[in-house]
């Protein structure tokens, strides 16, 4: 590996919109905060004991046992203590929620509204006392319009005694409701729904595909698109592709970033493509896909009616024969009800390859480890990794943690700092403007007078966005994106213990003509931290293809969830005994940090 430049493990590593030459003084603002950097730059050892030899029976501890249990109230006091001088950082918003009285601009779903879609006042204001206080009992005054219940504000506020706190990550505003920036993700995310159910193949530049190129052109032509572009113009091999965006001081819409490997080969991770091996057992990647049928809220009634609460009438029709993941449809699917796509990859990683039958085994045989270089037992003489430290169950532990405080962190803005818009109700905002004459919603004509919305009004005689999920999106604000943080540190602490520079071997897609078969991939090599980097962004876009999200709202939860995951590593690091450089690995923006 080539060498890399290591941040101080005192600090917390991702602080938001700064370079990768991190340092304590300046997070905090050059306030030159002791914070115990002995202590965590090489862990509180237990020297000045004798090895422990057998003994008779006794109530007094061991010194052995008190010097462990010593320890482990420092390690605990140390992490607190640094976690805690990490100061709240700045939450600046799109200013929507002040601008429009009516709160057309902000995030109202689940709760009553008139027949124009407009949130009731008195509705709107308990969701905001309760916003405001954070008090249990302010929640259960909402006043909800239908049976359907917001999805765990509160749990949001719960303590993670791991990692910072959500209040210390910053993100930049969402782009406003009459921003030319909105208008450009709404006409990509009317293009998502009208491509569908193109394959994916398609996605590359020399497609014949006259939608797809009718996509990129459009995109190439607005005001303010910021997805990934070659030459200055949207290409089909770089269309719906992710970026990350960091909060930077300095630019109010923040750091826009392509992370590696996510514009190289199939826009569908390999990880998502191949067999899991699970001990005796194998996860299939093959999935249960829907039928091109399912569009779903593009008639006003069943729109209003689930903006106000109801359960969906309708539900979803399946396919009766499982495929691979093959157009943005069916990854929309894929990710509906949240899979365990991390433990999936962690499985495929760990588990060593070149067993007789391939569902059974990794990729890589066990000649040629794919654990970080670092990895202490891979210089040992007399030990192996196990469920303790640096085996399988151990990154497994740290995925389950690391997504449930990765939802914490996104929740509270969502809750307590954004309460944005969703694209679903910004497309009825386009309804009442150009079929209703409703001439108060301000939105650009970068979207009202783009190819996608009269595309999307010719196809569904409306100019509603079409939903793939019946109950359109869950009840929670549009930014940033819950899902997205959980592949953003799922990829992040897979990325720390695994070897993100190993080629993977074999590449495949699916066939475009038979779904349930793979086929080759011959294109630029395809990496294991390119691939975990898209294997996050393919959770989170695919909720862009669903239709219940905005680019922003993924690009934005790229860092949140890479800041979750160093910070947990930097007090696991703290935690452990082996002999060890620390998790080394490449962030999002390209950034080389050590932990």
């Amino acid at each position: 590996m080539a060498d890399h430049f290591t941040v101080p493990t005192e600090s917390c590593l991702a602080s938001p919109g700064s370079s990768t030459a991190i340092t304590r003084r300046s997070l905090l603002g050059g306030t030159g905060i002791a914070v115990g950097a002995a202590v965590l730059a090489s862990p509180p050892s237990m020297s000045g004991f004798a090895p422990a030899l057998a003994q008779p029976v006794s109530a007094d501890p061991r010194p052995l046992d008190a010097a462990f249990k010593s320890r482990a109230f420092e390690v605990r006091g140390v992490c607190a203590g640094n976690n805690e001088k990490i100061p709240i950082a700045p939450h600046p918003t799109n200013g929507d929620e002040a601008r429009y009285t009516n709160k057309i601009g902000s995030d109202s779903r689940g709760l009553p509204h008139d027949k124009r879609g407009e949130v009731e006042p008195e509705a709107w204001q308990t969701l905001y006392a309760a916003c405001q206080s954070g008090e249990p009992a302010d929640f259960e005054k909402i006043r909800l319009g239908g049976t359907r219940k917001l999805v765990n504000p509160l749990g949001t506020l719960a303590v993670s005694l791991s990692g910072i706190n959500p209040t210390q990550i910053a993100i930049p505003p969402t782009p406003a409701l009459a921003s030319a920036e909105r208008a450009g993700e709404a006409v990509e995310v009317y293009w998502q729904a009208l491509l569908r159910d193109v394959p994916m193949t398609e996605l590359r530049d020399d497609t014949s595909n006259r939608d797809v190129i009718a996509a990129t052109e459009e995109l190439s032509k607005l005001a303010d698109f910021r997805g990934p572009k070659s030459g200055g113009r949207v290409t089909p091999g770089t269309l719906f592709r992710a970026n990350a965006l960091y909060f930077d001081a300095s630019d109010p819409k923040g750091r826009s970033v392509t992370p590696p490997g996510v514009l190289d080969g199939p826009l569908i991770s390999q990880f998502l493509l191949r067999d899991a091996p699970y001990a005796s057992q194998w996860i299939s990647a093959q999935i249960r896909t829907v039928s091109p049928s399912n569009e779903f809220l593009t008639e006003y009634e069943e729109w209003l009616a689930i903006q106000n609460g109801a359960a969906p009438k309708r539900q979803l029709q399946f396919d009766a024969t499982p495929r691979y993941i093959t157009t943005g449809r069916d990854l929309a699917e894929y990710i509906h009800t949240g899979p365990a796509l991390g433990w999936a990859a962690a499985l495929i990683l760990a588990t060593p390859g070149g067993g007789a039958d391939k569902r059974y085994s990794g990729i890589y045989p066990p000649a040629e480890p794919v654990s970080y270089p670092s990895n202490p037992y891979r210089k040992s003489k007399t030990q192996v990794p196990a469920g303790a430290t640096f085996g399988l169950q151990h990154v497994q532990a740290l995925l389950a943690t690391g997504i449930s405080n990765s939802v914490r962190a996104s929740y509270w803005q969502k809750y307590f700092v954004h309460r944005a818009v969703r694209p679903e109700a910004y497309g009825a905002l386009a309804h009442h403007r150009l079929a209703n004459g409703v001439s108060d919603y301000p939105l650009h004509d970068d979207f009202l007078k783009s190819e996608a919305l009269a595309r999307s009004k010719a196809k569904y005689g409306t100019y509603l966005l079409s939903q793939t999920y019946p109950e359109g999106a869950p009840f929670h604000s549009t930014y940033p994106g819950g899902a997205t943080s959980v592949g953003a540190v799922t990829a992040t602490i897979l990325k720390a213990f695994f070897d993100e520079s190993r080629v993977i071997a074999n590449p495949v897609q699916p066939d475009p003509a038979d779904p349930t078969r793979l086929v080759p991939y011959d294109g630029s090599p395809l990496t294991v931290g390119g691939e975990l980097n898209k294997l996050a962004v393919n959770f989170g876009f695919g909720r862009n293809w669903a239709g219940i999200h905005w680019r922003s709202d993924a690009s934005a939860s790229m860092a949140i969830g890479e800041e979750v995951a160093i910070c947990m590593l930097r007090d696991e690091r703290a935690t452990l005994r082996e002999p060890f450089d620390g998790f080394s690995f490449t962030r999002f923006d390209g950034s080389r940090v050590t932990i």
